[in-house]
């Protein structure tokens, strides 16, 4: 979002609780608060080395007409550095997808948090143990119930671990019917 002047946006404040990864292992948002924050992941390692878990942030993005996140244009630090989103082109020499070996896996929980896009198509869910689920946004559409805050889930996949996190690309989900009822 190179085009856009971070300083003629909206700020929101407030404290990482955590990390969200692509199916890459790459940072590609942020849960601020209860609000996912979304970013592209050619700033992951910039963000990675400037922001942890627990940290007091400032963003300024845009929110999308369709769901509660902000599709951030810069972030900056608790220690002031700004990070800004100067489009793909800045970073195309030097970022380059990882390659990574995606794992079987599963998880299951309780849905803590619908997962977006950028342009707020919804994309999958942050289970209670912290698991992003990430699927293609047809596949989510057809699946709204499942992704919803409150839902119990069991997910298989493919997915990635690492030190920021846990992202399982989902191939099958199910709705928990024995799952414990919300007191």
């Amino acid at each position: 979002m190179h085009w856009i002047d971070p300083a003629s946006l909206p700020e929101t404040r407030g404290k990482v609780t955590r990390f969200l990864l692509n199916s890459h292992g790459e940072i590609d948002g942020l849960v601020l608060g209860s609000r996912q924050v979304h970013f592209p992941p050619h700033l992951s390692k910039e963000l990675a080395r400037h922001v942890a878990p627990g940290d007091q942030i400032r963003v300024r993005g845009i929110k999308p007409r369709d769901a509660d996140i902000i599709a951030a244009v810069s972030l900056t630090s608790k220690s002031g550095v700004l990070i800004r989103d100067e489009g793909p082109h800045a970073n195309a020499e030097t970022h380059q997808r990882p390659h990574v070996e995606r794992k079987a896996m599963e998880a299951s929980g309780e849905v803590r948090l619908s997962l977006f896009g950028p342009k707020g198509e919804l994309r999958g869910a942050l289970l209670d143990d912290g698991t992003s689920l990430r699927m293609p946004p047809h596949a989510a559409a057809e699946l709204a119930d499942y992704l919803s805050p409150g839902a119990h889930v069991h997910a298989w996949g493919h997915g990635v671990r690492n030190r920021h996190g846990r992202t399982i690309e989902v191939d099958e989900i199910a709705q928990l019917v024995d799952a414990p009822e919300n007191g």
